[in-house]
């Protein structure tokens, strides 16, 4: 196969990948706490193209992971007691049958028995374990710095942390990231806790949609390049077959 259809049908694979995860995007961009993704590529490690005369100075790029914007995003006013947005860096901490998750989705609801919860039903934790709150003692309050009251009883003081190394966290399905690094979350100083509120996905919608028809477009002119490719080769062989 020709140089040029390798290159190309190496580009096909990248943007194929990068259409998916910008689909994901835009699929996402009403996701409470989602962060935008984008695609990371590299120079395949092996070995490179060859020609008639010999190795060619050609290298072929690869998928090589995700990319992923951890920037803030807007902070819409919900009403919900139990809405939570975390304002600067900063995850909430939650247990899971699959170990501790972090999240910056904080639509929590209550368990039948009264423990703090996200939507999937795992428990928020607080500095001190797992949050439980009394109907009977009356309106829940949360301070910006995670204190859970209601009325005069403190209840608890949700745990918000950070990482130094944001590289360090996987995707783990519900809104939720896992810790893949060695490093330990610390608490975070700097992040403040809005009650009431959500903070929406800090996908931009148009850039999305635009990124789209770009990768639509360079699928579209990898195509024609690869025809256009087989095309001449053909045209080659039947010209050196008339003259033979």
């Amino acid at each position: 196969m020709d140089n040029a259809m390798y290159v190309a049908l190496s580009r096909q694979m990248t943007l194929r990948r990068e259409l998916d995860i910008v689909a994901n995007n835009i699929a996402n961009v009403d996701t409470t706490g989602f962060k935008v993704e984008g695609t990371m590529v590299k120079t395949d490690p092996s070995t490179g193209a060859s020609m008639v005369d010999g190795p060619a100075s050609l290298k072929f790029v690869i998928d090589d992971g995700v990319t992923r914007d951890f920037g803030q995003g807007a902070l819409r006013q919900t009403g919900g007691p139990l809405d939570l947005a975390i304002e600067g860096q900063g995850f909430f901490k939650v247990q899971t049958d699959a170990g501790e998750r972090y999240t910056r989705d904080g639509r929590f609801t209550l368990s039948p028995e009264g423990k703090l919860t996200t939507q999937g039903g795992d428990a928020v934790q607080g500095e001190g374990g797992d949050i439980v709150i009394d109907p009977t003692l009356g309106p829940l309050t949360i301070s910006a710095d995670g204190v859970v009251s209601q009325g005069t009883t403190k209840v608890g003081k949700i745990a918000v942390v950070a990482f130094d190394d944001l590289s360090g966290l996987s995707k783990a399905g519900d809104n939720l990231f896992s810790n893949t690094s060695n490093l330990q979350p610390q608490p975070s100083t700097a992040a403040q806790l809005r009650q009431g509120m959500l903070e929406s996905s800090n996908v931009n919608s148009i850039l999305q949609v635009t990124r789209l028809i770009e990768i639509s477009r360079a699928y579209e002119s990898m195509a024609r390049t690869i025809e256009n490719t087989a095309e001449l080769s053909r045209r080659s062989i039947e010209r050196l077959g008339r003259v033979a």
